[in-house]
């Protein structure tokens, strides 16, 4: 039984609120969980000190026992202290130009930095 530490969601439309709890990695998101370890608010500052609330000892035991957090969970717990931060991904080329827009916005800079080499000559009058 793989066990996973993850949020379950609770509260109504636009009002969302996190129960954090550790259940097998087979049940559904809301479904049965197996013990609930604390609470996440997104709706109340990030400074606040219920935003996020958790039971560390047990989340240690579980973890002890073999339970792996979800992204979010384990950024809430590198925050606090237990594990260190995740690794930040390195972003996909999706969102670059194109090459040929690329090869436009080169000529486009050295076709500028020419400019401001070049002197200017100064007017005639």
């Amino acid at each position: 039984m793989g066990l996973k530490i993850r949020m379950s969601r609770a509260g109504t439309t636009n009002r969302a609120f996190y129960r954090i709890v550790v259940a097998d990695s087979r049940s559904p998101r809301d479904g049965r969980y197996l013990e609930r370890l604390g609470t996440y608010n997104p709706l109340l500052p990030r400074d606040h000190k219920d935003r996020v609330v958790l039971k560390l000892e047990r989340i240690k035991h579980w973890m002890g026992v073999g339970a792996l957090p979800s992204d979010r969970v384990h950024r809430f717990l590198a925050k606090v202290g237990v594990m260190e931060a995740p690794k930040i991904r390195p972003q996909t080329k999706k969102d670059k130009p194109k090459t040929k827009a690329q090869e436009r916005l080169k000529a486009a800079e050295e076709a500028a930095a020419k400019a401001a080499e070049a002197p200017e000559t100064p007017a005639a009058g």
